[in-house]
């Protein structure tokens, strides 16, 4: 017997939630085999069984949150040789680490005659064996572990558990009130996630979970609007060398390298180029000390199913435009697929998004802290623009904006950062020279 262990899930992530089990109670499994998927502040995991044998037991359920290194389900050797034992056979074991180990053909006989007598040791027993994130639940609604039941085989008290001890508790004091009195609602009285409502107007509601991820980022949205700054400042640009260049050149492009040339390419070595003449836009904020960045580790932001995430480009300012491409392509292909690494989403020095893939004309960007520069791009719309005093000509032009933290960086620099992005699009040539 072994138990599904919550894996180590990188830097500053002490916990996740189940996304779901993709096996059952019963089931045989194989060593590797993928077990339940866990999903994080950041990435969604993968759990796989670590040898052959068959699930006991599932201890956490779907949307419960658990620990790194807790056990959330038990693998046994075989679907009829699991050992009946009971919980307070079990504590023993646990306490007697020194004793010898006994057949399990006579753990059962023998358990009646170990397990503690007295509502105190039963209580000993079944706090032991709760779960981390059972113990707190217990402790915020004033719940005596001891009084808990487990349906757990080897007596381990899960979430679940108490909860339903404390739904089930006011029903059984009922019948000991001498005179009837006002019914409240529960303290925890909220409908389930995914249930439909029918509020007493008759209009009906339904209420979803919110998932981690999306807490994820509206905790760091928050985070960003409160600590930072932030300022955005506009400009425009004028794509029409650029589209130019990608009409000549894509289909000799795509054949050579396999990949389409996108705007991307283009927008990154710009970022880059900017980035180098105004190196305070790559910093950060220590405490009181001030961070230069002398690499260039663009993330680019990409919208998935279960919301925005902003997968790295590695020292692109070392990367050729077929390697842009490349790699922002098969991070975006991650992304959408759920197959991102940690690695791939950690650090970054300035970020890139691209409202304008749907149709936004203009907008905000939120800085992705602890950065403190992100440039928005935006849909490409022909507009007339005055060429000269006496000319006028329909351009293709884009709107871009750039948010930024005014604690470090000066509203000065932020309008010539931009400006510098503005001239090296409009001079692609340049950006050989200076991206």
């Amino acid at each position: 017997m072994s138990e599904i262990k919550v894996p180590d899930l990188g830097e500053s992530i002490s916990e996740g939630t189940i996304y779901k089990w993709l096996v059952n109670e019963g089931d045989t499994v194989g060593q590797g085999d993928v077990l339940a998927e866990l999903e994080t502040d950041k990435v969604n995991l993968e759990i796989s069984a670590e040898e052959d044998g068959v699930i006991t037991s599932i201890l956490r359920q779907a949307g419960e949150n658990v620990a790194v290194g807790e056990a959330i389900g038990i693998i046994g050797s075989g679907a009829g040789s699991q050992p009946q034992v009971t919980a307070a056979a079990a504590v023993e074991g646990a306490a007697s680490s020194s004793a010898p180990a006994e057949p399990a053909a006579s753990v059962s006989a023998t358990a009646p005659e170990a397990a503690p007598e007295g509502p105190a040791a039963a209580g000993e027993s079944n706090a032991a064996l709760a779960s981390p994130g059972a113990r707190k639940l217990a402790r915020e609604r004033g719940i005596d572990l001891g009084e808990v039941s487990a349906r757990d085989p080897i007596g381990r008290i899960g979430q679940a558990d108490v909860k339903e001890h404390g739904a089930a508790a006011p029903a059984a004091a009922a019948p000991a009130v001498s005179a009837p009195a006002p019914q409240g609602k529960p303290e925890a009285a909220k409908p389930a996630a995914g249930k439909t409502q029918q509020p007493e107007d008759g209009k009906s509601v339904e209420r979803k979970r919110m998932s981690r991820r999306r807490l994820t980022i509206a905790s760091r949205l928050v985070e960003a609007q409160q600590t930072a700054a932030m300022l955005t400042t506009f400009n425009e640009v004028d794509m029409t060398a650029i589209l130019d260049i990608r009409k000549r050149r894509k289909d000799a492009f795509k054949e050579k390298h396999e990949v389409g040339l996108g705007f991307m390419s283009f927008f990154t070595k710009a970022v880059i180029g900017a980035l180098k003449a105004y190196p305070m836009l790559n910093a950060e904020i220590d405490g009181e000390d001030l961070v230069l960045k002398k690499f260039y580790d663009i993330g680019i932001a990409v919208a998935a199913k279960e919301g925005l995430v902003v997968p790295v480009v590695r020292d692109a300012d070392r990367l050729s435009f077929p390697q842009i491409e490349r790699q922002i392509g098969e991070l975006a292909s991650k992304a959408r697929s759920n197959t991102l690494s940690l690695s791939e989403l950690q650090g970054g020095t300035f970020t890139i998004t691209n409202g304008g893939v749907f149709g936004s004309l203009l907008s905000t960007p939120i800085l992705n802290t602890p950065q403190v520069g992100i440039l928005g791009m935006h849909k490409i719309q022909l507009r007339p623009i005055a060429l000269d005093e006496e000319r006028m000509a329909n351009r293709p032009m884009m709107y871009i904006a750039l948010s930024y933290d005014h604690r470090i960086v000066d509203g000065s620099e932020a309008v010539s950062f931009l400006v510098k992005i503005k001239e090296l699009l409009e001079d692609p040539e340049s950006l050989l020279l200076e991206g």
